[in-house]
């Protein structure tokens, strides 16, 4: 009886259900351990600090270059509700970031995904190195990834049950999708393209009650973006502004290309960080392109499948399969969802690969709207060969995440964009123990963040630029920071030290030398630095 007790325990825990509880479990312990492990990003004291802002004064106007409003009014609900931190910063990025994980579950329990697929999805969502970095990270793009899947989620719910609830799921979705970054359009229009497809193919057909449903979520949904963009009726000018304010700035920074990079910068960042994805979405998409797509029909019980002759697989060529999905069947024939939501995630992937090689602005967490349909993609036909990669590809995984999100100190990686150093510890510990500092450098973000309170801020002289040796000196300061760049040689009764203020990787220093790089992890890091004088040594 023991022996039976412990088999059917067994048995039990490899269930997929126990399995992917398992990989959600591991999930939160990546996105919420150790959350303020790492200084601030540049952009996220920014964030933070607009979100302090909104809090403390009240004050709020959407301005394209910080994108939407979303994130500023919840982090500063959180910061109402647990204080002001940067872990209560990062509370939503990982919150969204877990969910996003959860998601994957429903796809499984609508038969979207078999059990295997669910859990790889699952697995490589839950270690996916970019995914970690940015869901402990406080930018929009965890939110948009985590937007995009539930819009797909309840969508595909609505289609399947007709309940309205669904609906309107999907367009809060959509509407807090748009009040988080102006890349959510981008990812409307390329889901609104395949169920156009979907629709004029049969592949999805309305519920009765359609018309009232989706205008209905239509109206939530411009009810919920209005609310945010007029920052709850403060601004009500901004809501008719708010599109043509994004697509002029977009387009002027796609024009100048502020952060340019070649159309394959992020081809390298998947290479870097997501090996086994990556390789796996290609068997996948090689796969399904050497597939007979009709034999992957369902005939209904009364209809074979038109073409199919038993006992002899059927051969086309590619063009007569891309004019079998674009032609409009007869009604009545039932597809397979595994096979269909495979062909929506290829699509999604080669739309968001095409698009974001195209944008002129290049920044590492964009990846993030490609990888995700990748995942999917990934997860096509898992035979033997590709569990062994992604038992494998796991383990890769998981060492890379824990390097780049879990080391504590800088590293030598382009994820990080521009990250601010492990260095600024010291410099914000020189300054706590100084009761009069002179900033005499442009260069001062993340530390308007750090010394936000009147009390913090009152030891701080700001300068806002190199000043003169005098005005320095008469002003009795214990500690005087410049940009190394713009700086002194010395000043009498100071010592200097140079300390790193901020670093990066670039595309141009990895691609020199990948291979080496790869393996070492050694590259040139542009960075930028602050001289510190220190009173009270000999000059």
């Amino acid at each position: 009886m023991k022996a039976a007790s412990y088999t059917h325990f067994y048995h039990r825990l490899l269930q997929p259900e126990s399995l992917f509880i398992c990989i959600l479990l591991a999930t939160l312990v990546l996105r919420f351990a150790f959350l303020d492990l790492k200084l601030f990003h540049h952009d996220e004291a920014v964030h933070a600090w607009f979100a302090y802002q909104l809090l403390t004064k009240g004050t709020y106007i959407y301005d394209p270059v910080f994108h939407g409003p979303f994130l500023f009014y919840v982090t500063a609900g959180l910061f109402s509700i647990f204080g002001d931190s940067d872990l209560v910063a990062r509370l939503l990025p990982a919150f969204l970031g877990t969910l996003l994980v959860a998601l994957v579950y429903p796809l499984y329990r609508m038969g979207y995904l078999d059990g295997k697929q669910m859990l790889v999805a699952a697995l490589f969502l839950a270690l996916s190195p970019n995914m970690v970095y940015f869901s402990r990270f406080l930018r929009n793009d965890i939110f948009i990834a985590f937007f995009s899947l539930l819009l797909v989620v309840a969508a595909l719910a609505y289609f399947n049950s007709g309940k309205l609830r669904y609906a309107l799921v999907a367009g809060c979705a959509a509407a807090l999708g748009m009040s988080s970054k102006e890349n959510m359009p981008i990812i409307l229009v390329i889901f609104g393209t395949y169920l156009i497809y979907c629709l004029w193919t049969r592949r999805l057909v309305f519920p009765k009650t359609w018309r009232r449903d989706i205008l209905l979520a239509a109206a939530l949904a411009g009810g919920v973006i209005a609310l945010f963009y007029s920052a709850f009726g403060v601004h009500p000018e901004i809501v008719l502004k708010a599109g043509q304010m994004a697509i002029s700035h977009w387009t002027d920074m796609h024009g100048i290309q502020r952060l340019a990079g070649p159309w394959f910068f992020y081809l390298l960042l998947f290479i870097l960080y997501e090996v086994p994805i990556i390789l796996l979405a290609g068997m996948g998409l090689c796969g399904y392109i050497i597939t007979d797509v009709r034999s992957q029909k369902r005939s209904s019980p009364d209809q074979g499948i038109e073409g199919d002759v038993p006992g002899r697989p059927v051969s086309l060529s590619l063009v007569e399969r891309l004019s079998s999905s674009l032609r409009r069947p007869d009604p009545g024939v039932i597809y397979d969802p595994k096979t269909e939501f495979i062909r929506f995630s290829i699509w999604w992937m080669i739309a968001s690969l095409a698009v974001y090689a195209y944008i002129g602005e290049k920044v590492p967490w964009l990846i993030l709207h490609q990888l995700l349909p990748m995942i999917f993609v990934a997860t096509y036909r898992l035979d033997r060969l590709k569990m062994v990669i992604v038992a494998l590809g796991a383990v890769f995984l998981i060492g890379m995440t824990m390097h780049v999100a879990f080391t504590p100190a800088d590293i030598a990686e382009p994820i990080v964009q521009v990250q601010n150093s492990e260095d600024l510890r010291l410099v914000m510990q020189w300054i706590d123990e100084s009761d009069r500092v002179a900033i005499a450098t442009d260069t001062i973000w993340p530390l308007n963040w750090y010394y936000r309170d009147a009390d913090s801020w009152s030891k701080i002289t700001y300068f806002g630029g190199k000043s003169n040796k005098g005005s320095l000196m008469a002003g009795n300061f214990d500690l005087i920071i410049t940009h190394d760049q713009d700086s002194y040689d010395n000043i009498p009764g100071f010592e200097k030290t140079t300390l790193k203020h901020s670093y990066w990787v670039t595309y141009h220093e990895v691609k020199g030398d990948l291979i080496r790089y790869y393996f070492t992890r050694q590259v040139e890091v542009g960075s930028k630095r602050y001289d510190l004088f220190r009173s009270g040594a000999s000059s």
